[in-house]
């Protein structure tokens, strides 16, 4: 079976659980390092799938890979794989396949719950996780407009657009349910003051920084297991 390609942009934006997951349904893992430098494939017929993991960029900047990787998820999708994106990632599936990505009113930061759908396809999803909240780690500006067609399976109270499902097979996620302990301390420390300041100004999609390191081990533990529902049934479009 050809491997899932991962695709990390920057040091802070690392796959987290993504690989391990992918890895514990069965799967071989290639991930492709933006952020070293490694080049965008031309096709993607090498592999079974593709996952795009966050960044602080955005879509529109004028960045050489932006571009390469939106053909990319177009070639993926005539191809019929399933493409996934997190909080960057599902920024980039939705404007390669039609949709739009803009500045959100506000920055969505911190441990914020996630109140994941309750129709047939959010249980398909979801799981057991369906119709809960269930909470998750958020750090991004920008907000997405879905691909026409797309299917709404979660939102916040802060930024609606929070996961879809596109075609029965690419998963956009706006959060960062991938984030282990080591990436929610390093985001923090390379981040945390942008965090500090809109807490101290106010916004109320912004967690307090008092909060952020704690319990760690069993709060990234429960997004894994979130994630690794979803992951199930996503990997089943990778043959």
């Amino acid at each position: 079976m050809k491997p899932i390609a991962v695709f990390q942009h920057t040091e802070v934006g690392a796959p987290g659980s993504v690989v391990p997951i992918l890895q514990s349904l069965g799967h071989a893992v290639r991930v492709i390092r933006i952020v070293d430098g490694e080049p965008v494939p031309e096709s993607a017929d090498d592999f079974c799938g593709l996952v795009f993991m966050g960044g602080y960029m955005g879509v529109h900047d004028d960045l050489p890979w932006i571009p390469r990787e939106l053909a990319l998820i177009r070639d993926a999708d005539a191809r019929g794989l399933p493409v996934a994106g997190h909080c960057l990632g599902s920024q980039l599936v939705a404007q390669a396949l039609g949709g739009s990505v803009a500045r959100h009113t506000a920055p969505e930061i911190g441990w914020q719950p996630l109140k994941t759908g309750s129709d047939a396809l959010a249980h398909e999803w979801w799981g057991e996780f369906a119709a809960r909240d269930v909470q998750t780690f958020q750090w991004h500006g920008d907000t997405f407009q879905p691909p026409p067609g797309a299917q709404q399976i979660a939102r916040s109270d802060h930024c609606s657009n929070q996961a879809f499902i596109l075609r029965d097979r690419h998963l956009l996620l706006q959060s960062h349910l991938e984030m282990t302990p080591q990436l929610v301390e390093l985001s923090l420390e390379r981040n945390g003051e942008q965090l500090k300041r809109q807490f101290a100004a106010g916004n109320p999609a912004v967690s307090d920084p008092v909060d952020a390191t704690n319990d760690l081990e069993a709060r990234t533990a429960r997004m894994r297991a979130v994630l690794t529902r979803l992951y199930a049934r996503w990997v089943r479009g990778c043959s």
